[in-house]
């Protein structure tokens, strides 16, 4: 049974291979096209022939014939080729003379021929397909370039279709069209739209042959739209150990421009490489990252795609702040450095913020060309660390200090009083300094009404303000400035002051008038707030409640008394129809001392009872107070009408009443 199980397979595989031999045996034979000869162009010493053929098998053989007559003599063969295309010297041709050209071909026992093609050989040309097409937009038109076969124009077939989201959505379009030469280069004009992408083909043929060949078609060639503009480019710096990197990013160029590769290029000036070399970069992204020194920075961006290149757009990258820097100390231009170092000197002036008159030095040059002396320049010193730029040193240099060449500009007085004036100017260009400005020196010399020696002041190099204090009022000043370096002093800015003349201040009226105003105003309201305080932080103090009480006291106890009478005078009050003056009663009554200390003592009791003494106390006594009134009554009543008068305790009562 093992040995069935195992013959099985093997049966299989002898049946498919005679099969696969039948099979091939019996495959036919497909006819091949006609085949046509060719130069490549007009001096061409080498014929070639081409034919197409559908046999797919490996094995397939092809024999090309040549025959000018019917005769033996006038036919050639060619046997045993293994391929679609046959190269034929010219020699071994008839090149003048009208030939029919077949090809027969051999597919295992099988042949099969093609029709016949009749031609001139010399007079056939069939040029190469186009290759290395450069297509370059210019307004609404798209150029094509490619190489030129023959040394004239030729005429071309161009054939298009338009890209649509990265689909090829439309039909082929045809033109026809006659190139132009120019530097050994084919060029035509085809009017398309800039602001869309397309797939070309071209093929071109030989104008001055007698039987021109169409060319094979080139290959797709993918024209992107117009590249009108770099995208807007924004950057950040960081500095790491003496190092700078600048990032750029930008915005990525329309899809219709980016159906073939964009690169983009930057290109990095002053400097990048190691040490101090300008250096180019390509990316594919839209982001870059460049290593640069200390000092300023000029980066160019541009984009290409395979049609146009944007225009350049620019970044002036600043060299690092330099506010704080520092005056270079024991710096020579004739100090050695190794090889790998370089100095730069930025010259400063005032304003000067782009990448301008930078000089570069290496251990090779000499390094005192071209700087210039009493001209102030940043001084950077570079070495390569890691492939990058790294800055090691950077200082205010001078090569050779001077004098200052310039005074202080518009110096000028402003606030002046009676005893003091400020001075203003702007400071010495930088180009006229020549030097590191140590301090200014501003003197000062009365000149009016009494001439006194000049006083001079050392002010701050930084400083362009300065008060004068301290002067003479209504006097004249001849003030003078001047910049120093560590070489000398400059020239003198002058201006002449003149103080105010003293005066004694003087209330005017408005401003008291203002004063009161703010008086009254505030005084009520600070009245009310203290008065909130008051009631808030003291509250009032109650005041206590005192009951009325009489002491007891025994009735014996007598309690000694004096009373003081005053003279009192009684009226009679007359009716308007009685004027006899007799009617007029009169009484006067001349008080003096009474004792009370008597007890008993009724006589004296009666002679008091008009003036009430201490005993004619009614409450104590109503019924004698009852019989005092009806007497004093009797005495004075007239015309029912009587004036009372009644003194009690010092005090004297009017009262009046209508008797019945």
């Amino acid at each position: 049974m093992e040995t069935v199980k195992g013959f099985r397979p093997l049966c299989g595989f002898v049946v498919f291979l005679l099969l696969t031999t039948v099979t091939r045996e019996g495959q036919t034979c497909e006819a091949p096209s006609s085949p046509r000869c060719f130069r490549r162009k007009a001096d061409d010493s080498v014929y070639r022939c081409e034919w197409d053929s559908n046999t797919t098998d490996s094995r397939a053989k092809y024999d090309l014939f040549f025959q000018f007559d019917e005769s033996s003599n006038g036919k050639k063969k060619f046997t045993s080729i293994g391929k679609t295309s046959f190269e034929i010297i010219e020699e071994k041709l008839i090149r003048f003379q009208k030939i029919d050209i077949w090809v027969e071909a051999h597919v295992g026992n099988t042949s099969c021929t093609s029709s016949r093609w009749s031609a001139v050989l010399n007079d056939t040309v069939k040029y190469d397909a186009p290759e290395n097409i450069s297509p370059s937009w210019s307004k609404t038109k798209l150029t094509l370039c490619w190489g030129a076969v023959e040394n004239f124009p030729a005429e071309a077939e161009v054939r298009y279709r338009r890209i649509i989201d990265g689909n090829e959505t439309e039909l082929w379009t045809d033109w026809m069209a006659n190139t132009t030469i120019e530097t050994s280069k084919y060029r035509l004009t085809v009017n398309l739209s800039k602001d869309n992408a397309y797939h070309v083909q071209i093929r071109h043929l030989n104008r001055r042959a007698r039987n021109p060949l169409w060319s094979d078609w080139s290959p797709l060639v993918i024209v992107p739209a117009e590249l009108e503009e770099f995208p807007e480019v924004s950057y950040i710096t960081e500095i790491v150990n003496g190092t700078r990197s600048v990032t750029l990013t930008w915005k990525p160029v329309p899809r219709a421009a980016a159906v073939s590769d964009v690169t983009y290029t930057a290109d990095i000036k002053f400097p990048s490489g190691c040490p101090c070399k300008d250096k180019q970069r390509d990316t594919k992204t839209n982001r870059l990252v460049a290593y640069v020194s200390y000092t300023a920075v000029s980066i160019s961006l541009r984009a290409k795609n395979a049609a146009s290149s944007s225009p350049t757009v620019t970044k002036h990258i600043p060299h690092v702040s330099t506010s704080d820097l520092r005056a270079c100390k024991n710096k020579s231009l004739d100090e050695k450095f190794k090889k790998g170092t370089c100095l730069q000197l930025y010259e400063l002036q005032d304003g000067d913020q782009g990448p301008k008159k930078v000089i570069t030095l290496t251990a090779k040059m000499d390094k005192r060309q071209s700087v210039k002396n009493f001209t102030r320049y940043l001084y950077f010193k570079h070495i390569c660390h890691n492939g990058k730029p790294q800055n090691v040193d950077m200082c205010l240099f001078y090569h050779k200090e001077g004098v200052p060449v310039s005074e202080p500009l518009d110096l000028g007085p402003f606030g002046e009083t009676h005893n003091s004036v400020n001075l203003s100017w702007k400071a010495i260009p930088l180009e006229k300094l020549q030097g590191f400005l140590t301090h200014y020196s501003l003197c000062v010399r009365k000149i009016h009404p009494q001439e006194k020696p000049e006083e001079c002041h050392h002010i701050a190099e930084s400083r362009t303000k300065y008060r004068l204090e301290n002067l003479t009022p209504g006097a004249k000043y001849n003030i003078t400035l001047a910049g120093a370096t560590g070489k000398g002093e400059g020239p003198k800015g002058t201006a002449i002051i003149n103080t105010l003349p003293e005066k004694h201040q003087e209330i005017k009226l408005p401003l008291i008038l203002s004063l009161l105003f703010v008086v009254i105003l505030i005084l009520p309201i600070s009245t009310w707030i203290f008065t909130r305080l008051k009631s808030t932080i003291l509250p009032p103090v109650p005041t206590p409640v005192i009951l009325n009480f009489t002491p007891c006291r025994p009735e014996s106890q007598m309690i000694e008394k004096k009373e003081e009478m005053d003279e009192l005078m009684l009226q009679q009050l007359h009716s308007e129809d009685k004027s006899d003056p007799r009617d007029a009663l009169e009484t006067t009554i001349l008080g003096g001392d009474w004792d009370t200390d008597k007890e008993g003592d009724t006589e004296g009791r009666s002679d008091s009872r008009l003036s009430g003494g201490p005993g004619d106390d009614s409450s104590a006594d109503p019924a004698v107070g009852r019989g005092r009134e009806a007497e004093v009554n009797d005495l004075e009543q007239v015309d029912n009408e009587i004036a009372m008068l009644i003194y009690r305790n010092g005090l004297v009562f009017d009262m009046k009443t209508d008797l019945p």
